[in-house]
């Protein structure tokens, strides 16, 4: 038997097993990783209720991340959702303190679907601090909107893109919807069409191509190829059923 291959979210738990933690493992090992997990929140909610969040402290996710380290090799990491800006920004110093090749993708979410504010966007004195430390971030159109208010949606993009790099997910879109963008080494802009003439809503959508893209990365996939892998791995994903929650299938690689 292969030796275990491990990677990280840091993420909410969801009940219903369609975002969160439960998702991101789920994705983690279609594509041949053992999946580790530290748990930011306990939610309560299903695939179409949102109702409450209860916030895991600082330090106890700390403590979490602190023990995972002691004992697995880990190169990548998944990061959901966080109780706050400054929170994050201590989950990004202690895991750079952890391991400083380490690469980190960060799912910004601030609203859930049902509508359930995660956090605001008015720390943005440390917005560029963490964007400095994370390797990627996968907003979708409202989320990018979101971050810089008093900027349009070009100049957020080349704003971030001066410190990370940017999956920008095209479901939102009212012009091409469903076309993804990636934006990397500051200049780069690749197209990521979709392959699926229609597909199914999925609860918990953003978190499986975030998971999708932090495997890839952790597989040492070129950024390209691992973007437009992730796409099609959360196509297959939605359109794995007609419910709102999907069925993840294996995505091994021989090399894993």
């Amino acid at each position: 038997m292969k030796e275990h291959k491990y990677i990280l979210t840091i993420a909410g738990h969801d009940p219903s097993g369609g975002a969160g933690l439960t998702s991101d493992v789920k994705t983690f090992e279609a594509h041949g990783f053992y999946g580790l997990s530290v748990c930011t929140a306990i939610t309560v909610q299903n695939d179409i209720d949102f109702k409450s969040c209860f916030w895991t402290e600082v330090n106890v996710i700390i403590s979490q991340m602190e023990t995972l380290f002691e004992r697995f090799e880990i190169s990548v990491v998944k990061i959901g959702i966080v109780e706050s800006w400054s929170v994050l920004l201590k989950i990004l110093n202690k895991l750079h303190a952890l391991n400083s090749d380490i690469k980190i993708i960060v799912d910004p979410i601030i609203k859930a679907t049902a509508g359930f504010d995660f956090h605001s966007t008015e720390n943005q004195e440390l917005f560029d601090v963490i964007w400095d430390k994370c390797y990627l971030i996968t907003p979708n159109y409202e989320e990018i909107e979101l971050l810089y208010p008093e900027k349009d949606i070009e100049e957020t993009i080349e704003h971030i893109s001066e410190k990370t790099n940017i999956y920008l997910k095209g479901g939102h879109r009212t012009d091409k919807k469903g076309w993804d963008v990636l934006y990397h080494n500051r200049i780069v802009q690749t197209n990521i069409e979709p392959r699926a003439r229609q597909v199914f809503d999925k609860h918990g959508s953003g978190c499986v191509l975030s998971s999708a893209l932090a495997s890839n990365i952790a597989l040492e996939i070129e950024l390209e190829d691992a973007a437009r892998e992730a796409k099609y791995y959360t196509e297959q994903f939605l359109n794995s059923n007609e419910t709102l929650l999907g069925v993840h299938q294996s995505n091994l690689k021989e090399s894993v």
